[in-house]
């Protein structure tokens, strides 16, 4: 005998088994910032500040990128490259010692397959830059002081506490028209103060000076916000891989 309407009704309203399958959304935003690619010119002048702001020698040409002798316990030298290539492969077969670092502009999806065995990624970072250098309005909060210092080829901007303690400081070395900002550090227990923007504000209008006409840096996640806010932009993702 067939199924009355209301059977056929129930029937088909009972829900489908289907085999469940795993879907990772990602972000259209996210997706677009894995598509970026750095600039060599802003990648070069971002290693050779690097290096001044570390007082280390001075990059010099390695298996299409480049290399800096930092000699310290824990990073020996590093090499950084402007893109994901073959290259970068041949420096992880080539390099067998300890605590060398590789640093690629290209997501770490990308660059993970170019490594051997023994390297290991770590968090990813972001290379920022701006195109907007202004003449800031520098504010300090109350409590705190300020002291600005040249250095050969730079800046650095220091806020101390009333007990003289440093509460945030900051570096800015100019490499032809680019400004490269580096170690802004804020002290755990003068956070959420303002004091990063300040420092960012005050090597801003010291850059300007000596004729930087754009910024770059490399941002954690945390200090990418503060970037952002401030107008600067994601140039390309920045991965690093350490030798162990």
């Amino acid at each position: 005998m067939g199924r009355s309407l209301e059977q056929e009704k129930r029937v088909g309203s009972e829900p489908r088994r289907v085999a469940a399958v795993a879907v990772r959304i990602i972000p259209f935003a996210m997706i677009s910032e894995r598509a970026l690619r750095a600039d060599p010119d802003i990648v070069a002048a971002w290693v050779a500040g690097w290096a001044l702001s570390r007082g280390v020698a001075a990059p010099v040409p390695a298996y299409g990128g480049f290399r800096v002798d930092v000699g310290q316990p824990d990073q020996k030298a590093r090499y950084v490259f402007a893109e994901a290539s073959d290259r970068v492969a041949e420096a992880s077969r080539a390099i067998a010692e300890p605590h060398i670092f590789i640093k690629v502009c290209a997501p770490p999806e990308v660059v993970a397959p170019l490594l051997t065995s023994g390297w290991a990624i770590k968090p990813l970072s972001f290379m920022m830059t701006t195109e907007a250098l202004y003449e800031a309005d520098v504010q300090l909060p109350d409590g705190y002081r300020r002291k600005w210092e040249p250095l050969p080829g730079g800046y650095v901007a220091t806020l101390l506490s009333e007990d003289g303690e440093i509460a945030a400081s900051g570096r800015v070395f100019l490499v032809g028209s680019t400004a490269v900002f580096d170690q802004i550090v804020t002290s755990p227990n003068h956070r959420r103060r303002g004091l990063g923007r300040v420092v960012m504000n005050a090597l801003g209008n010291l850059a300007l000076q000596g004729g930087a006409t754009m910024g770059s840096l490399v941002a954690t996640p945390d200090g990418r916000a503060l970037y952002s806010n401030l107008g600067w932009r994601l140039h390309a993702l920045y991965t690093t891989a350490v030798r162990e």
